[in-house]
C-alpha cells in the first residue's frame, strides 16, 4: 500500500499543477469574449463544476469573479499540503 501512495502522491501533485494551468487559462479566456470556441467548452466542463459551489458561497462582486482566486488558494494551501503530507508519511516507512 505504501508503494502505491509513494507513486500516487507525485502523480496527484502533477495533476494539480496541470489543473492550475487550465484554471488560469480559463480565467484569462473568460475576460476575452472573442475567444469562444469548442475547446472553451471543454475547459468549462473541467473547471465550472469545481467553481460553481464556490460561486454559490461567494458570488461575483462588481463583475469580478473571485472564485478563481479562492480555488487557487484552496489548492495551494489545503489540497497540496494534504497530498504532500500523506505522501511523505506513506514513503517514510
Amino acid at each position: 500500500m505504501n508503494a502505491i501512495a509513494c507513486t500516487l502522491g507525485p502523480f496527484l501533485i502533477e495533476l494539480l499543477n496541470i489543473y492550475m494551468i487550465v484554471l488560469v487559462v480559463y480565467a484569462v479566456i473568460s475576460w476575452i469574449p472573442d475567444l469562444q470556441g469548442a475547446w472553451v467548452r471543454y475547459l468549462a466542463a473541467a473547471i465550472d463544476p469545481v467553481l460553481n459551489p464556490i460561486r454559490r458561497i461567494i458570488p461575483p462582486m462588481g463583475g469580478f469573479d473571485i472564485a478563481f482566486i479562492v480555488l487557487i488558494l484552496l489548492i495551494q494551501f489545503v489540497v497540496r499540503p494534504v497530498i504532500v503530507s500523506a505522501t511523505l508519511h506513506a514513503c517514510a516507512f
